[in-house]
């Protein structure tokens, strides 16, 4: 399951090194790829209950779902909630842990707050993805982003296996650290790769997935 503004495209590199020993299924979200965003706005629980039909329309088992970034937060959940419907998950460089704000931060928030308020024309500027939406699809936007995964986390009794770039700054190596609290998780760590730590350092990606599921290293 691709990340926020991928599609399935994203991920075809890491379905190839692993489409040989396991059966591999690509998706794409609402608003990504081939799969259009309806003319309302969604909820996390929406894509999480997109998943799940799939699973059940295919009568798919032996699941193991791998989502990136935004795919993670698709993960999270549907573990939290579906677990029966799954064997293992894989997070990579998974999204929807609660970030730690700074002063900045705050200080851009309320500063928006405040124009909105007294119905300022020139609004401060959102986030490159926000700004890159319109109507439906950008409420889903705001809908996923302030919506935290953290008290979820204690209702994964799956096998869970996070692969994360060190130098990710998008989701930075604490939150991996937090998911790593999962009862039944482990953590690999990719030295030197960033936010697409799958696309930094393919071979080893592939190989910590391959290890997780008992699969042949190459």
């Amino acid at each position: 399951m691709h990340g926020w503004g991928g599609s399935k495209e994203s991920l075809k590199g890491l379905a190839n090194a692993l489409k040989s020993e396991f059966c591999v299924t690509l998706v794409d979200f609402y608003g990504s790829g081939d799969t259009p965003h309806p003319p309302h706005p969604l909820y996390l629980e929406d894509f999480v209950s997109a998943i799940v039909d799939l699973i059940n329309y295919y009568r798919m088992s032996g699941v193991v779902l791998v989502g990136h970034s935004f795919g993670g937060r698709v993960a999270v959940m549907l573990a939290a909630r579906y677990g029966h419907l799954l064997d293992r998950v894989i997070l990579i460089d998974g999204a929807g842990i609660k970030p730690k704000r700074s002063f900045k931060y705050y200080f851009r928030l309320y500063k928006y707050k405040l124009c909105k308020l007294f119905k300022v024309k020139t609004l401060p500027k959102g986030s490159a993805d926000y700004n890159a939406l319109s109507g439906a699809a950008r409420a889903t936007f705001v809908n996923i982003v302030n919506f935290h995964l953290d008290n979820y986390l204690k209702y994964i009794t799956l096998p869970v296996l996070i692969i994360w770039g060190e130098s990710d700054t998008d989701t930075p190596l604490y939150m991996a650290k937090k998911l790593n609290r999962i009862k039944n998780s482990s953590l690999v760590i990719l030295q030197g790769a960033g936010h697409f730590s799958y696309l930094d350092c393919p071979s080893e990606c592939s190989a910590a997935i391959k290890d997780f599921l008992g699969g042949a290293d190459d």
